[in-house]
């Protein structure tokens, strides 16, 4: 296939690139700086500003599938969603977050007194950004989000997959490795099983 990585710059755009090659899928890399990349077979890096939704519109035409990476307080659902119609893109892909997942009912994380000060702006981005797209009727889009902990590590092909709860391990930890989380996204768009759908992955 022919997949665009909005953000492959990040951290988790690197692994999804990763991902992506291993399986043999032809990726078009899109960041500010994308040309920064290191010069791989199978990638072409185009640099573009998301926030230009016209220059966005053109990186994205003639793919099969469109993964954003990008911080939600950067760029509004609206941005992705337009940029993904206008080139006629029949599937998005979000990196989500943890924290429009589900503590106990009726309780999503963002709400905890716990959850960091820190991240609670670009976490109810992306509660937004994954209500917007509830309301999307065009595109065939799936909303991934990780675990609490999402940290690079290990690709170890072991992990749980849930739908709207936080996923924890027998010691209450909530974790995904970036590694594995590039896995489950591949595993999505070669094998579709969450169209407009949310779902997680978790250890």
């Amino acid at each position: 296939m022919k997949i665009a990585i909005i953000g492959a710059t990040g951290r988790v755009g690197t692994r999804l690139i990763d991902e992506a090659l291993r399986r043999g899928h032809q990726v078009t890399a899109i960041a500010r700086q994308a040309s920064s990349l290191p010069a791989r077979e199978g990638v072409t890096a185009r640099n573009v500003d998301a926030t230009d939704s016209a220059a966005l519109s053109a990186a994205l035409l003639g793919h099969d599938v469109v993964i954003s990476t990008a911080r939600f307080a950067q760029l509004n659902a609206q941005q992705v969603i337009s940029a993904v119609r206008h080139a006629g893109v029949p599937r998005l892909l979000v990196v989500g977050g943890a924290g429009s997942l589900y503590v106990a009912p009726g309780v999503q994380l963002v709400d905890t007194p716990e959850f960091p000060e820190a991240y609670k702006a670009e976490a109810l981005a992306g509660r937004d950004f994954l209500n917007a797209l509830r309301g999307e009727r065009q595109i065939d889009w799936t909303f991934l989000s990780p675990s609490a902990l999402f940290e690079p590590g290990e690709r170890t092909g072991k992990f749980r997959i849930g739908e709207e709860n936080l996923l924890s391990d027998a010691a209450r930890k909530s974790w995904i490795s970036m590694e594995d989380y590039a896995l489950a996204m591949l595993d999505e768009i070669e094998k579709p099983a969450h169209s407009r759908q949310r779902f997680t992955v978790g250890y």
